[in-house]
């Protein structure tokens, strides 16, 4: 679980809490060794600064740079500017972008759901991994956005998102593609990752009422924590969090 180094307080949600799982499990493996860490589209710092906090050296890349002079001002206040950096790029240049075998860890959430060539980012990724170096993903579930349009009665986008190749609702949909476990294992092992752990990102977050969240936050993140790695759980889950090595 995510914990802010300066309180040592648990900083993590319901929504993030199995991603930071694994991660600190990861960081804990490490031996409290600095690590070099590359966020591809880490927009204003969610992950980034509590990495820094933790005393670790992190890349931040994304489009964006109104999300980047908000990450910016957040490690300025958070006290670790001197341990992120922030690059504006894209996903899809990120090949030009990062030295080769040069990140002990790479985080990429929400990214290949949008980019032109998700082969070429991920083969980029291995790239710029150390040998026994990870990569944290992120991308969106197909299963839920099926569910979730149809329990609130759109079922044409539904039935689109069961037979399209790429999981999407049609012309409209804002995402270019969505993925399940075995789609998204395949992209990292074609890219020469192996992925070691696979669990489900706000399995149940998503669906609770707002006072439910509020009222017991504790409660729904043990619940989810405990959801995260069970199939069918996982796998309907809104994101799915695959933890892959550089052999």
């Amino acid at each position: 679980m995510e914990t802010s180094a300066r309180t040592g307080r648990p900083a993590a949600t319901a929504r993030t809490a199995a991603v930071w799982a694994v991660l600190r499990r990861e960081l804990d493996r490490q031996g409290g060794r600095e690590l070099t860490v590359l966020d591809v589209g880490g927009g204003t710092g969610g992950f980034a600064v509590p990495l820094a906090e933790a005393g670790h050296t992190v890349t931040v890349i994304d489009a964006s740079p109104d999300a980047l002079a908000a990450l910016t001002r957040r490690a300025s206040d958070a006290g670790v500017a001197g341990r992120i950096r922030a690059v504006q790029g894209d996903g899809d240049a990120l090949a030009s972008l990062v030295e080769p075998a040069a990140a002990d860890l790479i985080l990429c959430h929400a990214v290949l759901e949008v980019v032109d060539d998700p082969e070429r980012v991920t083969s980029a990724i291995a790239a710029a991994l150390r040998p026994g170096g990870a990569l944290s993903l992120l991308v969106a579930g197909r299963a839920a956005a099926i569910l979730g349009r149809a329990v609130n009665g759109h079922l044409g986008a539904a039935a689109a998102l069961v037979t399209d190749p790429a999981g999407r609702a049609g012309p409209r949909d804002t995402l270019l593609r969505r993925f399940d476990a075995e789609s998204a294992t395949a992209l990292l092992t074609a890219a020469g990752l192996t992925v070691e752990e696979t669990h489900g990102v706000r399995v149940v977050a998503d669906l609770l009422p707002a006072a439910v969240l509020e009222n017991d936050p504790q409660a729904v993140l043990d619940l989810e924590l405990a959801l995260s790695a069970r199939p069918p759980f996982r796998d309907i889950a809104s994101q799915l969090h695959l933890f892959a090595r550089r052999s």
